[in-house]
């Protein structure tokens, strides 16, 4: 069922998107610590929204019979669990309340989440999009 996905859903996925993004930033910018920790933290951000796009791509390329190598598809697993790893370090043991532990790490899954999601709807929306454009096989 190859079906595109409502504006709305689109729209509640980039919206979700933009506000996980957007409280985790803000977070880090008023976070009373080093500008190496907030480095440490924007980098692990931007790590896990590529790695979780990277993977939703190779997890639906394999699904529709596109070709992704075990080491493509493998290394999308690590580098995404490894995103969330290095979250949970970091804030174990940072010297952060508990309140602002929990808030760094909601809004990074919802990020994630997020950035999953939006990658979906992109690929459904190209799906239906692009046979009557093209004939032959699409890789995208």
């Amino acid at each position: 069922m190859n079906q595109k996905p409502s504006n709305a859903f689109v729209a509640a996925s980039w919206a979700t998107l933009l506000t996980g993004m957007t409280a985790y930033l803000i977070g880090l910018w008023n976070a009373d610590m080093l500008l190496n920790e907030k480095g440490y933290y924007f980098a692990i951000l931007m790590f896990g929204l590529f790695s979780a796009i990277s993977l939703q791509k190779s997890v639906r390329d394999q699904l529709e019979g596109i070709p992704v190598t075990n080491i493509y598809y493998g290394l999308s697993w690590f580098s995404t669990l490894l995103a969330i790893v290095l979250l949970t370090v970091g804030l174990w043991n940072a010297d952060l309340l508990l309140s602002e532990k929990g808030f760094y790490g909601m809004s990074f899954l919802l990020s994630l989440f997020a950035a999953i999601a939006v990658q979906k709807n992109t690929r459904d929306s190209l799906v239906r999009e692009l046979p009557a454009k093209h004939n032959g096989e699409l890789y995208y």
